[in-house]
């Protein structure tokens, strides 16, 4: 056929993928898997755990860059608000959180004819936060009852368990062979 430069099947593969594993699809699938909010607690902080912090996470678009050299890589932010309050059955301070989860991804090629996106699970310190509170009393309780490592635990730990989750991996793996036969028109 005239018309066409032709390039090599490597070449055709790798620029497949560049096309394929965009930032915009890659944060699109992360949002996905993410959610849009989540509960935790009550969790029982401090001297004999006698404060119950509850907390409702918003999760926010993720920010994505990618990274092109011998594999097609991705850093991944995804900004959270969390309202969260301590009972401590007398008093109820509340306390606004902003924070970040900081991921990393890799497109991956497999057999028979697969593109993956492989998501890195979080450990607490992929785990950014802010905490504000109104009173003084407030800030020495979320201190004392060491609330701000509990949060970046437990995010960590949701986070894990919704990248393990079976619609996650669904997200995550793409059957090219399955979407060009559904494409296919033979025209």
């Amino acid at each position: 056929m005239d018309g066409y430069e032709y390039t090599s099947y490597e070449d055709f593969g790798r620029r497949f993928f560049e096309v394929a594993v965009t930032e915009k699809r890659v944060g699109d699938a992360i949002g996905a898997i993410a959610g849009d909010e989540f509960e935790m607690g009550p969790m029982g902080q401090g001297p004999g755990k006698i404060a119950k912090v509850t907390a409702k996470v918003r999760i926010q678009e993720p920010r994505v860059t990618r990274s092109l050299g011998e594999l097609i890589t991705f850093a991944i932010r995804i900004p959270l608000e969390i309202d969260m309050v301590i009972d401590l059955r007398i008093d109820k301070p509340k306390f606004m959180v902003y924070g970040e989860i900081e991921l990393s991804a890799t497109a991956r090629a497999a057999e028979p004819l697969l593109l993956i996106l492989d998501v890195q699970k979080p450990r607490p310190s992929d785990i950014a936060i802010h905490v504000t509170s109104k009173s003084l009393r407030g800030e020495l309780l979320r201190i004392v009852a060491g609330v701000d490592a509990e949060i970046r635990r437990f995010i960590a730990a949701h986070v894990a368990g919704e990248i393990d989750s079976p619609e996650s991996v669904k997200a995550k793996v793409i059957d090219v062979a399955d979407r060009l036969d559904a494409a296919w028109t033979g025209v």
